[in-house]
């Protein structure tokens, strides 16, 4: 296990050094959808990691947001993605990371996220706890929702029906705040380092979260899909949170989903 954690932690200081330069001059980007980004620094984090991970670890799969899947022949998948945060990035907004995590037989191992613009890593193994910059994490002891600053996103696929609209209006008016950061990684993180309360997300992919959700785990927090049933990487939500709060944060979603709160959401009134 500590090999794969040296390595990882590696490797993804590595790609943040390949990341920071591309930021600084502002590369160009393209378009994977209607409003889905890809950069020339997408590619290059991608390809430093998998060509580290391929030789390093030859008989390892690998899972990356770019280049898809890679095969191996051993029980050890490795989960990549080479830039959390793309639409932050390719606008100079300084929020985005690099996260990898390691799944061994289905249960993820290790996870690593990696913000070079603050120089702050995240890291945790299974069993041994979690550690930004070598130092132990936990989650906050807020305890009740309107006292909690909560995080979520929005997806860029098909923005127009997703209900997550709704969801935030809801939260706004029953907690402390709610933030959008913009890169998954960078939220589930902050949960384990106690500045956030909670967070949930539609429709994130298994290298958004893979890392992310062992780092919540490992630091005492509670990360489940949006029923409050056991969070699988394939699942179409996510709720993460500091454990004292899950139950009211997922009670809340069912009574969102019930319909209950369908008028709540006050009319927009477009100037004359």
């Amino acid at each position: 296990m500590k090999e794969f954690l040296g390595a990882a932690i590696h490797i993804a200081r590595q790609a943040g050094t390949v990341l920071l330069p591309f930021f600084e001059r502002r590369v160009a980007v393209e378009y994977k959808g209607d409003v889905d980004l890809v950069t020339e620094a997408d590619r290059a984090s991608e390809k430093l990691i998998v060509d580290r991970l391929k030789t390093w670890f030859p008989d390892h799969a690998i899972l990356a947001e770019e280049s898809g899947s890679h095969r191996g022949n051993s029980a050890y998948r490795w989960y990549v993605d080479p830039l959390d945060g793309t639409t932050n990035f390719a606008h100079g907004f300084p929020v985005f990371a690099v996260s990898i995590a390691l799944e061994k037989n289905g249960e993820i191992i290790l996870g690593v996220v990696y913000d070079p613009t603050r120089d702050e890593l995240f890291e945790a193994e299974k069993g041994g706890g979690a550690r930004l910059n070598g130092k132990p994490l936990r989650v906050s002891n807020i305890s009740r929702l309107e006292e909690a600053l909560v995080a979520t996103g929005f997806p860029s696929k098909k923005r127009h029906r997703n209900p997550n609209i709704h969801f935030y209006h809801q939260f706004n008016m029953r907690t402390h705040g709610v933030r959008r950061p913009g890169a998954a990684a960078i939220d589930l993180s902050y949960v384990a380092a106690g500045r956030l309360d909670g967070f949930w997300e539609l429709n994130l992919n298994p290298w958004d979260v893979a890392a992310g959700m062992l780092l919540i785990e490992e630091a005492g927090g509670k990360i489940t899909d949006l029923p409050g049933d056991k969070y699988l990487l394939d699942a179409s939500s996510v709720v993460a949170s500091n454990g004292l709060l899950h139950n009211q944060i997922t009670d809340l979603f069912k009574e969102m989903l019930s319909g209950i709160y369908a008028a709540d959401l006050p009319p927009v009134a477009l100037p004359d």
